[in-house]
């Protein structure tokens, strides 16, 4: 079955059970924070690293090196902010379809039992 086909059946699906499909409010925000400390950590590592070339005292070397290892620090958080916001709307996608899923086969077994239990009924009266 074509992506296309399977995707349309599933938009159709989430419609027809009147599922609610945004995304959460903070997803965004924390995508776009976390991808600009990752620029900010790598950006200041790397002029925290180019200017300690150009000095000669080991404490102010010493010191350039700690500032380029803090924001290396902020880029690896920013890379966890990203990280935390996509694998959740990945993981909220999935218990999207899951949720589908479970009710379409809920209803298949309804739908099998149904004349099983009119077959218990005629049962019963005739009896």
């Amino acid at each position: 079955m074509p992506n296309d086909t399977r995707r349309t059946e599933f938009h159709e699906s989430v419609a027809a059970h009147g599922l609610k499909t945004g995304s959460a409010k903070t997803d965004r925000p924390i995508r776009v924070i976390g991808a600009l400390m990752m620029i900010a950590g790598v950006v200041g590592a790397f002029v925290a690293y180019s200017a300690s070339l150009s000095q000669s005292d080991l404490r102010d070397i010493a010191s350039s090196q700690v500032l380029a290892i803090a924001f290396g620090v902020v880029a690896i958080v920013g890379v966890g902010f990203y990280l935390a916001a996509a694998i959740a709307q990945v993981l909220r996608l999935w218990l999207l379809r899951q949720l589908v899923d479970s009710k379409e086969r809920t209803d298949q077994l309804a739908a099998a039992l149904l004349p099983l239990a009119k077959a218990d009924e005629t049962a019963d009266v005739t009896s």
